[in-house]
């Protein structure tokens, strides 16, 4: 049994500095085109990690809303969480940024959301985090590695390229774009 659990053990650190040197997804930075018109986020009702009830109006009354998709089982997802902590104490009013928990199975999820908000708190992290509902669940299938950022107008339209891969300065990139 012993020796079943340092392979067990070897093989997490092996997995675990890939993930660190690649990331989570097939390419760090890549992007992919994505229309204004055809893209509409799904509309939800869910909680965020500290159990506040939180919808699609979050995208009101901002102009871009930064939306990163992440796991607590990705370690670049989780090395990003302090720089954009950091950036979402430092964004324009008219953005924000809000974390999507996509290995939470529901709202319900205590193990995996005790995870995040330990992960969170670890970072400085003070951005909105939410636990995917049912739509949000569906919607998470079409997402190819994490994390993942897209950008949301204020109708709750995703506009112009995700980013694939932990890459803040594309991030910061895009917005810029965006606003003007």
């Amino acid at each position: 049994m012993h020796k079943w659990f340092k392979i067990l053990l070897m093989s997490m650190v092996a997995f675990s500095t890939i993930f660190l040197a690649t990331g989570c997804s097939a390419e760090n930075g890549k992007t992919t085109q994505e229309t204004a018109d055809s893209n509409k986020f799904p509309a939800f009702q869910t909680v965020d990690v500290a159990g506040n009830t939180v919808t699609q109006d979050i995208f009101k009354g901002k102009k871009i809303t930064v939306v990163n998709i992440w796991g607590t089982f990705c370690p670049p997802c989780i090395g990003e969480m302090p720089e954009l902590g950091k950036w979402a104490r430092e964004m324009p009013q008219d953005v924000q940024i809000i974390g999507l928990v996509c290995d939470a199975n529901g709202p319900d999820d205590k193990e995996t959301k005790a995870a995040a908000v330990k992960i969170l708190k670890d970072a400085n992290v003070n951005f909105v985090n939410i636990l995917p509902d049912d739509k949000l669940l569906k919607y998470l299938e079409s997402v190819e590695a994490v994390p993942t950022t897209i950008f949301v107008d204020s109708d709750g339209n995703i506009i112009g390229e995700k980013v694939v891969g932990a890459d803040v300065a594309k991030y910061k990139q895009q917005v810029e774009r965006y606003l003007k």
